[in-house]
């Protein structure tokens, strides 16, 4: 053992800690028993007491009672921590109630021992005492939780990692030659059994033992890959059992340690046999772990445990082409524009187009967000008094939305989240546990990988296991085979940051044990919270999230209202995640779940468990960094996940660190990553914000309305020269048939611009013909042939354009059903049908007869994929229902209830589930006093409704019209 040197100052000290001990605890006692006398009374008090008046002899009485506590709860303290510091439990037991006592009783103790043989090895260091007691006595957290785990271990910072190894080197040697004696400075920790306590951690070693939890990487570096007395290992820092041997650095201190066996007499001499042994692994092991931690690439064992890059499976060939699942930053997709091209406006977003995963859920919910706005708009006013089209984008808006359109990867959206489904669901049939993801791989192939944090055996089929134990593989072709499954999103925590060697990274934020910090420019980092945010927030993988943005964010609310939300600063953060984290701690605790995942899995699936994912743009101070990191060390059993901003390159307490550059380029050196980041930098960010915000319009039904994007003229001279019917069965009258093999695909072009008459970019185009992309000379090709097709008019002027922003523009002499439909319409309700009852009503009658059926309704199978980007499904039914109630309002004003019918019932065919058209043909049915008539049409829709039954609204018109209509049903019934 060693023996620390005393100094004078340490006697001046333990002289004057022995003053105040025999002060505190014998001094006290015998000055209030002389002025005060003893505090208990003499005999049993009478109940007459409660009514005496209180003087100041009962409150100096009162005063003295409460001194003599104080003073044996000191007096319980001292005794605690001398009976600690002399058996060598190491961390005492707590007295209750009694922080600062038991703080104070600790220092004057540890002050009082210094002079003693054995205090170096059985007290905490004076640098320790400032510690607060809380600090000293929370419990330790799980491994997995506190630890970095699987992405810390092989690629440290190389310079320090390499001294490290060299200088333990260099200590293993000196202890083989000087044998015996080497051996006393060495000392052993054997982890804990969690019995009424968590599981043991290095984290928790580190910080009791040598004061700082971050020093746990020694202590791996120690003892990786030494065979432990169970026979097995030391791989990843997450992953300690208890028994285990951990041989610790010199500095450490704590009664807890043991220096030598043969000095140790209160261990048995079994475990002093196990320390016996495993000291002479130690040269061998740190050999071995020296060339493991400086090797770089290659294929990683089982054990090893860093974010690593999964082996590649050879790209099918031609016979079974697959789609990539994410096209490489560097180069877009195969369409990308050329640099001449952006010089000629073509260029779009590249942030956007890089971006295929957050383009699709960007695109998605933006569609969504119109899709409810035209709803709103519909249901808040009856015969559709208000426009039917949302705002045309112009500028950076519409650059924005043509690169979502193009970069958009919908196809990989649907199979990562059914994938992952399916997995959970497999698992559950199985009854064994979600295994902890820390990230998931996009592979060039289309292939997914899922890395774990640790081991979880044989995946369920179809998933295999991948180049190691700890990744689970799912190949493209078994993932198409999946169907939904109606499970809980198992990973909806998992969220891009960029891609490396044409793979994608998602990294699961609610799976980090601990902080993630960020550093870099406050532009470059912005641009990254900016998209992980977004993404976030609009993903398809995910049922339910709260996304808390503090410091910066608050224009990205319009993506998800619901899932977004803003604190002002760290200690409303602080607070608000605070109380969560208690409570989600006791409801996992009542349900009696290790973690989210477990309660994912559960009958509560859909309704708990959602994840918390906090973007803190703003550096904390490090007091503050260190109270979030505290929070956080529990956090990922909870759901809950920490990305932390900071202008340097060292946050207090961060578990993982990242580095976004000036290039874009993200860095995590100790994580082993280098990608090409994925961003939304502040220009695109309006522009996307700007989209949203646009789909909501500020406006109640008796607002503006918009006008459509063309208007076509209805008179006898407006005879266009190239004419296709799209609503209905797709028909085109005035052009050549095209060439067989070529006709579909001009049809689809020929579509998409009829659906768009403000202009279409050629490489949505291209992107939208061919989803899994195409060269630009294919692209050139497709639009010399549309031009040959559409020809050109009588003027000489082509019908295929291109406007000043480079988008492909029709001549008005091609015009499609469905702009004759709009422009009707238009005019019946906002134009000349307006001041003459007669117009309109010639006018809604042409507009219904146009209406043949659902929009391009005997379109090819695998065509027209794109129709999924278009609100135009929910905009062509409100527009027959609209022009439908308008017709029957028309006819009810004669009392022609049997032409409203004609009108509601031609409506129907292409609008069934418009709830106002059912209504207005029970009035119109009404009007006509056939009971038996009305009867019928109740029948038919209680038939339609199913088990949901009718709509409460169905239900108060059918009481007021047919009171006896429930009769029927119980009769039926």
């Amino acid at each position: 053992m060693r023996v620390r040197r005393r100094s004078f100052g340490d006697f001046v000290k333990a002289f004057l800690a022995f003053a105040v001990l025999l002060v505190l605890v014998v001094g006290v006692p015998l000055a209030l028993a002389v002025t005060a006398g003893w505090p208990l009374p003499d005999g049993m008090p009478g109940l007459d007491w409660l009514q005496r008046e209180i003087t100041v002899s009962t409150f100096l009485h009162i005063l003295t009672v409460v001194v003599w506590f104080a003073w044996a709860q000191f007096t319980a303290c001292v005794l605690v921590e001398v009976k600690a510091a002399l058996s060598g439990v190491g961390v005492p037991g707590r007295v209750p109630g009694s922080g600062p006592s038991q703080l104070l009783a600790r220092q004057l103790v540890a002050a009082l021992l210094l002079v003693g043989a054995t205090a170096a090895s059985l007290t905490p260091g004076l640098s320790q005492l400032g510690q607060s007691l809380e600090g000293n006595q929370q419990p330790s957290v799980a491994a997995a939780q506190q630890t970095p785990g699987l992405f810390a271990q092989q690629q440290e910072q190389a310079a320090s990692t390499a001294n490290a190894l060299a200088e333990q080197a260099g200590q293993a040697a000196a202890r083989a030659d000087s044998g015996s004696a080497a051996h006393g400075d060495t000392k052993y920790y054997r982890i804990q059994p969690p019995e009424g306590r968590h599981h043991d951690s290095l984290w928790e070693i580190a910080d009791r033992h040598l004061g700082d939890g971050r020093r746990y990487k020694e202590i791996f570096e120690l003892n990786k890959d030494r065979v432990q007395p169970d026979g097995s290992k030391l791989s990843e820092a997450s992953l300690i059992r208890p028994g285990w041997i951990m041989e610790m650095p010199g500095d450490a201190r704590g009664g807890e340690l043991v220096e030598l066996p043969d000095e140790a007499p209160s261990v048995s001499e079994q475990v002093q046999q196990q320390i016996s042994d495993y000291a002479q692994t130690g040269d061998q092991a740190q050999g071995s772990g020296g060339s493991g931690a400086g090797s770089g690439g290659g294929a990683q064992g089982a054990g090893d445990a860093q974010v690593s890059l999964p082996e590649q499976r050879p790209a099918p060939g031609p016979a079974n082409p697959v789609t990539p699942a994410a096209p490489a930053p560097s180069t877009g997709q195969e369409h990308a524009a050329t640099p001449a091209e952006a010089g000629r406006s073509f260029g779009l977003p590249e942030a956007l187009l890089a971006a295929p995963l957050l383009a699709a859920g960007l695109l998605g919910a933006l569609g969504r967000r119109r899709r409810q706005a035209l709803w709103q708009s519909a249901l808040g006013s009856v015969g559709g008094r208000r426009g039917m089209e949302p705002p045309t984008p112009t500028g950076d808006a519409q650059d924005a939305q043509d690169a979502l359109l193009v970069g958009a990867d919908p196809e990989g959206v649907r199979l990562l989240d059914r994938s992952l489904r399916g997995l959970a669901a497999a698992l559950a049939a199985e009854s064994r546990p979600l295994p902890v993801v820390y990230a998931a791989w996009m592979s060039s192939n289309g292939d997914l990988h899922l890395q774990l944090a640790q081991p979880a055996g044989k995946p369920p089929t179809p998933w295999q296991l991948g180049q190691d134990q700890t990744f689970w593989m799912l190949a493209r072709a078994d993932a198409e085979g999946y169907e939904d499954a109606d499970t809980a999103a198992p990973y909806p925590g998992l969220v891009s940051l960029g891609t490396m060697d044409d793979s994608r990274l998602l990294l699961n934020l609610e799976a980090v044990p601990g902080l993630v910090s960020l550093s870099g420019t406050e532009a470059d980092r912005a641009a990254v919270f900016a998209s992980v945010a977004a993404e976030l927030a609009t993903n398809g993988w995910s049922d339910r999230m709260t996304i808390t943005l503090v410091g910066f964010g608050d224009d990205l609310t319009p993506l998800a209202p619901n899932r977004i939300r803003h604190l002002d600063g760290f200690e409303d953060l602080f607070e608000t995640m605070s109380a969560e984290t208690r409570q989600r701690r006791g409801a996992l605790g009542a349900a009696g779940h290790d973690s989210v995942l477990t309660g994912r899995t559960g009958p509560a699936q859909h309704t708990r468990w959602a994840p918390h994912l906090v973007l803190l743009a703003a550096q904390p101070s490090d007091e503050d960094a260190l109270r979030l990191a505290e929070l956080a060390a529990d956090a990922s059993r909870l759901g809950i996940g920490y990305l932390v901003g900071t202008e340097g390159t060292d946050l207090p307490g961060a578990a993982w660190e990242m580095e976004i550059t000036g290039e874009g380029r993200l860095l995590a050196p100790l994580l082993g990553l280098e990608l090409e980041a994925q961003l939304l930098p502040a220009a695109q960010q309006r522009a996307v914000v700007e989209l949203f915000t646009d789909a909501d319009p500020g406006r109640g039904p008796g607002g503006p309305a918009n006008t459509p994007p063309f208007l076509v003229d209805v008179s006898e001279q407006g005879r266009p020269a190239v004419y296709a019917r799209l609503v209905g069965s797709y028909e085109i009258i005035g052009l050549d048939a095209p060439d067989g093999d070529r006709s579909a695909q001009l049809h689809e072009a020929l579509a998409l611009l009829l659906l768009h008459r403000e202009g279409v970019h050629p490489r949505v185009l291209a992107s939208a013909l061919w989803p899994r992309g195409a060269t630009e000379d294919v692209r050139d090709a497709l639009l010399e042939r549309l031009r040959a097709w559409l020809g050109t008019d009588p003027d000489g002027t082509p019908r295929l354009g291109t406007d000043a922003g480079g988008r492909l523009t029709l001549a008005k002499s091609v015009v499609s059903d469905l702009d004759v439909l709009r422009s009707l319409y238009y005019e019946a309700t906002q134009g000349r049908g307006v001041d003459s009852r007669q117009v309109r009503g010639r006018l809604l009658t042409d507009a219904l007869v146009l209406v043949r059926g659902p929009l391009l309704a005997d379109r090819p199978e695998g065509r027209y994929r794109w129709l999924t980007h278009e609100i135009i499904d929910a905009q062509l039914p409100l527009l027959v229902a609209d022009t439908g109630l308008a017709l029957s309002e028309f006819h009810l004003e004669r009392n022609r209830a049997e032409k409203a019918i004609e009108a509601l019932n031609a409506a129907l065919r292409t609008a069934p589930a418009d709830e106002r058209l059912w209504h207005e043909l029970l009035r119109a049915t009404h009007a006509t006093d056939d009971t038996g008539r009305l009867h019928a049409l109740a029948a038919d829709l209680i038939g339609r409704s199913g088990a949901r039954g009718l709509p409460p609204r169905t239900e108060a018109l059918l009481d007021e019209l047919l009171p006896t209509w429930r009769d029927g049903v119980a009769a039926a019934g």
